[in-house]
């Protein structure tokens, strides 16, 4: 049996692959989807089924993609009207050589979801592990919200009937295979864990120990957020994304034709750190720090206007570029030659972004001339926060800005410092001349410990 955990950094998505006999399976690709080719090239095995646990909402599938290079087949759960693959129902199986595939009909999460058990038939009739995709990860379980606000409470029982009535009985032996990790957005909290199984998790993950009816009442007030370009995952998903074959090339851009693209419309992505981006910066760019891309490129880029990149030298282009694709952000046109030293190299005109200390923060933080906004998620606010701040999730900054006063300095903070100069950098780009962003912000505050307000 060969057995792989392929991870996708930022998205906190973990696709598998599994093999034994000369066949093996993928289940939830991602779109750069070469990986899975080079582990059954160097493991000897032809990659025959692909498994979609559900439509996914947070990147795009790499399913089409890997159809086409591997000459496999795709399977989905019944309940959407997918474009492509084949639908699978309760019961059916596969087989990989001496490993048995079976699939669970588990919705919740989505309506097709599934969940696939795999046994060793020829060590044991029992499931060794089971791949449940957004239904169950360590420490949490998936979310229910995205039908809307009226089919929430027929999710959360769906869900838990599936945790509770499929997935938990395989038994506390099964090594538990979720679609995501820590850091994903398609759970409220999951748990920062390599590893886990079922046993493990009725344990320690206090939800499973609800009540179906304290189970749906939990699941119904949980706050989540969600990134507007779900929509467009969830388009591309349903009726298959474009044919990649390979990534797109980036077009290396001097100083001249990166103005000319620029002043054509062209989103300029500025990834550097965020007091790389505050000590200097070109006017009107946005500020995503290379790892936050795949977290929240999708809040801030449209799918429409071509993307360029300015990094410190021209260097990250590999990994953004990922990140962007798993996006489904096809349009990528090019980076900045030599990055940003080429711009100031060519005298070209720089902003700055004050950079304050909490110990700044501190000092002022009574002073009625200055805006405090914290872009934290709002159940980070709840923890505590800084007396005399508001709050607006970074993600919602540019459609909130009604609420932010022009006539203040606007000092931005966040968990460490990268969300707030993302917010800062969207403020600049909306006009807003007196903005600052706190390095280290809550972290650092804690650090200094000053006082913070708990509750909403």
């Amino acid at each position: 049996m060969i057995f792989k955990t392929v991870k996708s950094a930022g998205l906190a998505h973990k696709s598998y692959f599994i093999g034994s006999g000369g066949v093996a399976a993928v289940i939830d690709p991602r779109r750069d989807c070469d990986v899975y080719l080079e582990i059954a090239e160097r493991n000897n095995l032809n990659i025959k089924y692909i498994f979609e646990t559900h439509r996914n909402e947070d990147y795009v599938i790499g399913s089409v993609e890997l159809e086409e290079i591997a000459d496999a087949e795709v399977y989905h759960g019944e309940g959407l009207d997918f474009k492509y693959g084949n639908f699978v129902r309760e019961g059916d199986k596969f087989q990989l050589g001496t490993m048995e595939l079976e699939v669970l009909e588990t919705p919740g999460h989505t309506r097709e979801s599934i969940s696939i058990t795999v046994k060793d038939k020829a060590v044991s009739d029992d499931v060794y592990m089971v791949f449940t995709g957004d239904a169950l990860f360590a420490g949490e379980t998936g979310r229910i919200d995205l039908y809307g606000e009226g089919e929430k409470e027929n999710n959360a029982s769906q869900l838990y009937e599936s945790i509770h009535e499929k997935i938990l009985p395989l038994g506390d032996q099964v090594i538990m295979c979720p679609a995501h990790g820590a850091g994903s957005v398609c759970g409220a909290d999951i748990r920062e864990q390599e590893l886990t199984t079922l046993g493990y998790e009725k344990k320690t993950n206090e939800v499973l120990s609800y009540s179906k009816d304290e189970f749906v009442e939990y699941k119904i007030n949980e706050k989540l957020y969600t990134p507007p370009y779900f929509k467009k995952m969830e388009e591309l998903n349903l009726t298959g994304p474009q044919l990649l074959c390979k990534l797109p090339a980036l077009k290396v851009l001097g100083v001249s034709d990166f103005k000319a693209v620029m002043e054509d419309g062209a989103q300029i992505v500025d990834v550097r750190n965020p007091s790389s981006f505050g000590g200097a910066h070109i006017p009107n760019t946005l500020s995503i720090f290379k790892n936050g891309v795949p977290v929240f490129a999708g809040w801030m880029l449209n799918y429409q206007n071509p993307i360029v990149i300015v990094d410190e030298e021209g260097q990250s282009m590999e990994e953004v570029r990922a990140y962007l694709v798993r996006l489904g952000y096809d349009y990528i046109y090019g980076y900045l030659g030599r990055g940003f030293p080429s711009w100031y190299l060519h005298a070209e005109p720089i902003k700055k972004l004050e950079l304050w200390s909490v110990h700044k923060l501190k000092e002022t933080q009574s002073d009625p001339s200055i805006f405090i906004l914290d872009v934290r998620k709002e159940s980070d606010w709840e923890k505590g926060y800084v007396e005399g701040a508001h709050h607006i999730y970074l993600g919602l900054v540019k459609d909130r800005l009604e609420e932010i006063p022009r006539y203040k300095k606007v000092v931005v903070y966040c968990d460490a410092g990268n969300k707030s100069t993302i917010a800062a950098s969207i403020l600049k780009q909306n006009g807003y001349e007196d903005v600052a962003t706190v390095l280290g912000s809550m972290k650092a505050w804690k650090v200094a410990g000053y006082p913070v307000v708990v509750g909403g």
